[in-house]
């Protein structure tokens, strides 16, 4: 059994709370396509991949499947039904075949009873995924959205095996992922078309010149 990866959510767990959820952990095989779980699911387990790529995708309000990133070797995810089972906000699949390492709430609960000192692991943990929610809420709130859009745009580039190819994406969907109107998405675009920084199509956006859409996403003011 490999063990739980110290990366992501468990980068500041100690070692006695990632041997626990290498014990309680069991071994899952996808083949290509198999959800792993889908978006309004209870959350019941928190996850590790071992092998292969899996894609976080959510259905947006219009109710069309939006990709939002693909997930590689490495990454935790599922964390918040450690601490609590509500629904699943997204849903994940496997986009090659893969490996993951399940361990359940139920099981991970069971030791905590046993070994109450790993309690305070798990409270640190959940206090540090909330500082990570907390800044991805202020960015959201208080970043001028032509700077979330860029980081959204990087973001989604890298996710692809070639950053360069087009980002196939509509406005109304990146509008969605940046919290803005299609028309301020639209426009914001159009301005980056007149200094060559993308290409926007009907299907998607292409990056030019990733270097300026950077320097713009890592500004904090217009």
């Amino acid at each position: 059994m490999m063990a739980f990866p110290n990366s992501g959510f468990l980068s500041e767990a100690s070692e006695e709370l990632r041997e626990m959820l290498t014990a309680q952990a069991k071994e899952v095989s996808l083949d290509r396509g198999d959800i792993l779980f889908e978006q309004g699911d209870e959350g019941d387990a928190l996850y590790a991949i071992l092998d292969g790529t899996l894609e976080v995708s959510f259905l947006s309000m219009s109710g069309r499947k939006l990709s939002l990133s693909l997930m590689r070797p490495g990454e935790v995810f599922g964390e918040i039904a450690l601490f609590d089972q509500g629904p699943r906000t997204a849903t994940v699949a496997a986009a090659e075949p893969s490996r993951v390492l399940r361990v359940f709430h139920r099981d991970v609960m069971a030791q905590i009873r046993q070994e109450p000192d790993l309690a305070v692991d798990m409270i640190r943990l959940a206090g540090a995924r909330m500082r990570h929610m907390g800044l991805q809420l202020n960015e959201q709130v208080f970043l001028p959205m032509p700077i979330r859009l860029a980081r959204k745009l990087l973001y989604l580039a890298n996710q692809q095996d070639d950053p360069n190819d087009r980002i196939t994406m509509s406005q109304s969907e990146l509008a969605e992922f940046v919290g803005a109107t299609r028309e301020a998405v639209s426009k914001t675009i159009s301005t980056w078309k007149r200094k060559d920084m993308v290409e926007a199509t009907r299907g998607g956006v292409q990056i030019h010149d990733f270097e300026a859409l950077r320097e713009l996403a890592e500004s904090d003011l217009m």
